[in-house]
């Protein structure tokens, strides 16, 4: 699909839409790491620990306030552990880890900002935020590369000195659209809570990819103080779409997924990462995802030697955390880093030389992503030119709730 010339403008209404995601997605709790929950098996680590020169990392993540979402630290944590102990650290560098949890607010954002910028770290990992706006300017302005592993706001795709590893919003609307074409899909609906002008920004974004493809796309908006949406859900689908997808947190998952197996038990749904987390599926059955088309950025199920060893460093450095959750994206941004630092030579390492490293990073592969590569050149969406992809993921769901039969729509 060829990228439509009104993107750049839709593309920066991403920001609320994304925003409002990131905030919600704090439902998201842990679960036991038994192997059955985890999806497939660990195995033991290799034994090589860094005995270089150390690079300070940072991380900003997301806990402590009214939004926490502590898994995207923990995630961070282990992959920084694994490359320490067990991967030789990033060219025989050890990994100095500074971590800095904000509240999802200007105010302690800003102040992790300035304390990656106090303690001369060499890059910035941030998992997922809705206050990139804020952190990437002042960590830019030092001349510190900003690393995001799911761009949320206009800023982070945009503005000078960020790095985003994953196309967010971007990548799921074009994989969304490229499927459903080749599905013979001729309308399609979008299911989305009513935080903000979210649903007007999506709208106009899916427009932009849905539109060239020949599909008929429109959004429904769920109010987020109604209990069950199956009315409002129903007169959505009064024209009877042929496919729908839900953008929203795990309880917007959940009661959405509740009302199709009421209002269009047969339609096809298209889905993303938070409506087949665990949470869900235990409340609404595995039989509401069975056979849908999952949009995601990571693969934690399965014997794919990254998806094993994903599972195998969470399990051993922190065996709380749910694989199936959020920690994939602190620990794909921080094992990214480390892939791109292999060639980073002896000695100390400065974010002018990360930055040179990142530009100069062609088709590295994405932990736990079998398929997925990123280069940031500023070329592979060039409206949006901090995006290093606009890749994605499209499995099957299976009846265990298990993704197969993975494909990468570009």
């Amino acid at each position: 699909m060829k990228t439509p010339r009104n993107t750049r403008r839709i593309v920066r209404t991403a920001a609320i839409a994304g925003a409002a995601g990131a905030l919600v997605l704090s439902t998201l709790t842990a679960c036991s790491n038994d192997k059955d929950k985890a999806g497939g098996p660990t195995t033991d680590l290799p034994t090589s620990a860094a005995a270089g020169e150390a690079i300070k990392i940072g991380l900003i993540g997301s806990g402590g306030g009214v939004v926490s979402i502590p898994q995207l630290t923990k995630g961070g944590e282990a992959a920084a552990k694994y490359l320490n102990d067990n991967a030789g650290g990033i060219n025989g560098h050890r990994v100095d880890l500074i971590v800095c949890n904000q509240h999802e607010d200007p105010a302690s954002a800003t102040k992790c900002a300035n304390e990656m910028v106090e303690k001369k770290v060499a890059v910035v990992a941030v998992p997922m935020t809705s206050q990139g706006a804020v952190m990437l300017p002042i960590v830019a302005r030092a001349g510190i590369p900003y690393v995001s592993q799911a761009p949320v706001s206009a800023v982070e795709m945009g503005a000078p000195g960020g790095y985003m590893l994953s196309g967010g919003t971007v990548a799921v609307l074009n994989g969304q659209a490229q499927t459903a074409a080749k599905e013979g899909v001729k309308k399609f609906t979008i299911l989305i809570g009513d935080s903000g002008d979210a649903a007007a920004s999506v709208g106009q974004m899916a427009q932009a990819f849905f539109k060239p493809a020949g599909i008929d796309v429109k959004v429904v908006t769920i109010p987020s103080n109604v209990a069950d949406p199956t009315p409002q859900i129903s007169a959505g689908l009064a024209d009877k779409p042929d496919a729908v997808t839900v953008l929203g947190d795990s309880r917007q998952c959940v009661s959405s997924l509740k009302a199709l197996k009421t209002a269009a038990p047969q339609v096809k749904k298209y889905l993303i990462a938070s409506c087949l987390d665990k949470t869900v599926t235990d409340n609404v059955g595995t039989d509401a995802v069975e056979g849908a088309k999952s949009f995601t950025t990571v693969i934690t199920t399965g014997d794919d030697p990254t998806v094993v060893r994903y599972r195998s460093v969470l399990a051993k450095y922190s065996p709380d955390v749910d694989p199936n959750g959020l920690a994939y994206l602190g620990y794909q941004v921080i094992s990214s880093i480390g892939e791109v630092g292999k060639s980073l030579p002896a000695g100390p390492i400065t974010a002018k030389q990360y930055t040179d490293a990142l530009r100069a990073a062609q088709n590295v592969p994405v932990p736990a992503a079998p398929g997925l590569t990123f280069t940031c050149n500023g070329k592979a969406f060039p409206k949006a030119p901090n995006l290093c992809s606009k890749s994605i993921l499209v499995s099957e769901v299976g009846a265990d709730g298990k993704l197969s039969n993975s494909t990468v729509v570009n």
